[in-house]
């Protein structure tokens, strides 16, 4: 339990340190002569090259363990950030920004997999995932506008430099905090408990990862759009109350601790369904205010997210952790790489959120259905 406190820690200083950029990127890639086309471009490579990060990361967790690449990832993210502090155009902040997204591609693979190994059994492994995608929630909660607040107070040079000695200073300390687990607890206890599915030889459908693909494409156009609408415009302190919104609807559903209880697939179809109407409901301008939506999406997140992760680790064997979680990873980079570039380039013609709302439901479609599942995610015997 003191290696998962530790990791909540430095997750937390961590999710705070990135969401901090969120509202403050996008200005600050104008203020340097960026286009909205070449801000789409910036976000979407960020993504892309997750990809052969996340590839090099499902290996090496399952071979080394998580803790050196966490330290790797924090203390180089975090010089990158400070580079980035004195970039003078457009394309220096492409390739730092291209640069991040490699380093950065293997902090959440070795996250995820150090979490799911120290559980004792499935209940408790649902909770650990949960207690994730809280401390997630929570640091993206004030990030935002204490980004926004720093860069109005400081400017964008300060700012992104004490952003980058928190993330330096972070990686030092998990030298210390973080100790690699090399066996699953689950192991000594399977039987106590019942897994979710009974997908043959611990094989995941590739069709899965198309869900979490589009899900990452939603977040990238709502990521995109929001610094860009007029009142973002008009205020980076409004732009980071936004993103605050979303962070605060995702902690409600978070806080409902007995959704732990409920299968991870009924979650997982549930909240994509409901982000997908509320994609479709901005989209045409029509029920809910900007706020609301807004709310509504993050308590769509706080249901899936934890229910993807949990979904997948009932599905797959302790040795595999790291790779199931680098090509969840990988869907994800790639959704978050397309998402912004069309965002970018049809925005002036079709609303972004409606191709969210397409690809969310094309998803859904083609999610695979277990064969058999309770609606329990598991029970002691």
């Amino acid at each position: 339990m003191k290696t998962a406190i530790w990791l909540y820690l430095f997750m937390f200083i961590a999710f705070f340190d990135l969401h901090a950029q969120f509202p403050i990127l996008s200005p600050f890639a104008i203020s340097l002569g960026a286009t909205p086309s070449f801000i789409g471009l910036i976000m979407g490579m960020y993504s892309l090259t997750h990809i052969p990060g996340n590839i090099l990361a499902g290996y090496g967790v399952d071979r080394y363990g998580s803790k050196y690449f966490i330290i790797f990832s924090l203390i180089i993210a975090g010089v990158l950030l400070v580079i980035q502090s004195s970039v003078t155009n457009p394309w220096q902040l492409l390739t730092i920004r291209s640069i991040s997204g490699f380093i950065l591609a293997f902090l959440s693979p070795a996250c995820l997999s150090l979490l799911a190994k120290i559980a004792k059994d499935q209940i408790h492994q649902g909770k650990l995932m949960a207690g994730n995608g809280l401390v997630h929630t929570l640091a993206s909660i004030v990030s935002p506008a204490a980004g926004a607040l720093l860069v109005a107070k400081v400017g964008y040079t300060v700012a992104f430099s004490l952003l980058g000695w928190v993330l330096i200073i972070t990686g030092i300390m998990a030298f210390w905090g973080i100790q690699n687990i090399k066996t699953t607890n689950i192991q000594n206890t399977t039987k106590h408990s019942q897994p979710l599915t009974t997908i043959d030889d611990h094989k995941i459908p590739w069709l899965f990862y198309i869900l979490p693909l589009a899900l990452s494409c939603s977040q990238g156009i709502l990521f995109f759009e929001l610094p860009l609408i007029p009142l973002s415009r008009n205020s980076i302190m409004a732009s980071g109350l936004l993103f605050s919104i979303v962070s605060l609807g995702a902690l409600c559903t978070l806080s409902l601790l007995f959704l732990n209880r409920i299968s991870p697939f009924l979650r997982t179809v549930s909240g994509c369904l409901l982000l997908a109407m509320i994609f479709f409901d901005m989209a045409l301008h029509q029920l809910f205010p900007l706020t609301i939506s807004l709310f509504i999406i993050g308590m769509a997140k706080g249901i899936i997210y934890p229910a993807m992760a949990t979904y997948l680790t009932h599905m797959s064997s302790a040795s595999k952790y790291g790779r199931i979680f680098a090509v969840l990873s990988i869907a994800m980079s790639l959704g978050a790489f397309i998402g912004p570039v069309i965002a970018g380039q049809i925005r002036d013609v079709l609303s972004p959120y409606f191709i969210a709302f397409i690809f969310l439901f094309i998803a859904l479609s083609m999610l695979p259905y277990p064969k058999r599942f309770s609606i329990l995610t598991s029970r002691k015997t």
